[in-house]
């Protein structure tokens, strides 16, 4: 079992940053793919950013560019710097341990709200 929590979100004026951390427990962090998902209000959960055990990495369109997703498995923990954010950023922010292309495991969500 991997539990994640997730810290860092808040309210920001558009231009701002935010940084967001996933902190996870467990020894076996390290062979996972670690993915950051937002879901907007009436709106379908996306993926924003994924890093896999490697250190390769994804971003969605509509953020790459402004976000940077990193780790440190020593800290068992999965970065999420967000700069130039927008209103459409707005959402709950969800880390996610992924295996074999599936989350395996959600963390319970941080809120980031950014004022236009």
């Amino acid at each position: 079992q991997v539990q994640l929590v997730e810290s860092g979100g808040g309210l920001v004026q558009a231009g701002g940053s935010l940084g967001l951390s996933c902190a996870a427990s467990g020894s076996i962090f390290s062979t996972f793919a670690m993915g950051w998902y937002r879901q907007a209000p009436g709106k379908q959960r996306e993926l924003v950013a994924r890093i896999s055990s490697g250190g390769s990495t994804y971003y969605a369109d509509s953020v790459k560019g402004r976000f940077t997703i990193s780790r440190d498995n020593a800290k068992n923990t999965v970065y999420l710097q967000m700069n130039s954010l927008k209103p459409e950023d707005t959402a709950v922010y969800y880390c996610a341990a992924q295996r074999y292309g599936l989350v395996a495991y959600w963390g319970q969500g941080t809120q980031v709200t950014v004022s236009s």
